[in-house]
This record gives structure tokens, sequence and C-alpha cells, in this order.
């Protein structure tokens, strides 16, 4: 498996007891699974593969929360 590249530093790696499921993220965050599964597999948001389960925690969420997004569809650049 691919190592996922975080800005956690080794002594802040979160534990076992700060890892929430995508399904609960979700709710936190609003978007959806596949889009947060999405944003993982980017690295626009920290979380790993457990098993067949991504999970992240509330901290990484509301991280990528605060960041200024644009939202919407892409617009058509014009010649």
């Amino acid at each position: 498996m691919p190592e996922q590249s975080n800005k956690y530093k080794k002594e802040d790696q979160p534990g076992l007891d700060e890892l929430i499921p995508l399904s609960q993220a979700a709710i936190l965050s609003g978007l959806s699974l596949p889009h947060l599964s999405l944003l993982i597999r980017q690295k626009k948001l920290w979380g790993v593969k457990i098993g067949r389960n991504w999970v992240t925690t509330e901290k990484a969420v509301k991280e990528y929360l605060a960041l200024d997004r644009k939202t919407g569809p892409k617009s058509k650049k014009l010649s």
C-alpha cells in the first residue's frame, strides 16, 4: 500500500481512539463518502485505509473544511 503523505509528524500521529469512519466524517462535514475518499486519495484530506475501510480524524476534517476552497463547477477558459 502506498504511504499516505500527511502533515502529521510521527509524534502527532492520531491514536486509534481518534480515528473515525468516513460515514461519521460525512455527517460532520456534509460531504459524501465517495468525495471524502477521493479527497484522501488526492492527499487533500488526511486519512488511511484499514482493510477495506477508509478512516480519518475529526481534526483532519475540520482542518480541510477551514481551507479556502472553491465549490461548484469549474469555469471554462475562454480563448
